[in-house]
């Protein structure tokens, strides 16, 4: 028990020490992006690895984009939604998040290689980082049950101090 609670500080504080990576995927108008890109603006974000087979995933976007108008008025974040759907489910992908609003609220990227997922250290999803306005991750869980979304928006707000 002891060991495992050591190996998981290990891997909490190398967490809380991570940057967000240099890799190139695709927005949603079909143009290449650098992952590097997403810091230049210099405000805090989430980024939720989801995919449109993962119920979880859906759930918990959903819910960051319902209370979204409520949150940015605690604080200003970007949301980066980045699907993990392969090549083969490109087009459905972006159709799905374009469907459900998504498009309008959150910045989309489609991770088709899985690079970014990978160079994150993401092998399951949902996985969902908050990010502060320099690039490093301050917050990060995988799994989704109603209501954590809202360890999302306190971890926002205490980096957008």
């Amino acid at each position: 028990m002891r060991t495992f609670l050591l190996s998981l500080a290990i891997l909490v504080s190398a967490t809380a020490f991570a940057q967000v990576p240099s890799v190139i995927v695709e927005n949603a108008k079909g143009e290449a992006v650098n992952t590097k890109t997403l810091l230049d603006e210099g405000t805090p974000m989430i980024v939720s690895f989801w995919s449109t087979t993962c119920k979880p995933c859906i759930l918990e976007l959903d819910a960051v984009y319902d209370a979204l108008p409520d949150w940015k008025e605690e604080a200003d974040f970007r949301v980066v939604a980045v699907a993990t759907d392969d090549s083969r489910m490109l087009a459905k992908a972006k159709s799905f998040s374009e469907g459900r609003g998504w498009a309008e609220d959150f910045v989309l990227l489609f991770d088709k290689n899985k690079d970014f997922m990978r160079a994150m250290n993401v092998s399951v999803v949902p996985h969902v980082f908050v990010i502060d306005g320099k690039g490093k991750i301050v917050y990060s869980h995988t799994s989704y049950t109603p209501g954590s979304e809202l360890e999302l928006l306190e971890a926002i707000k205490k980096c957008s101090k």
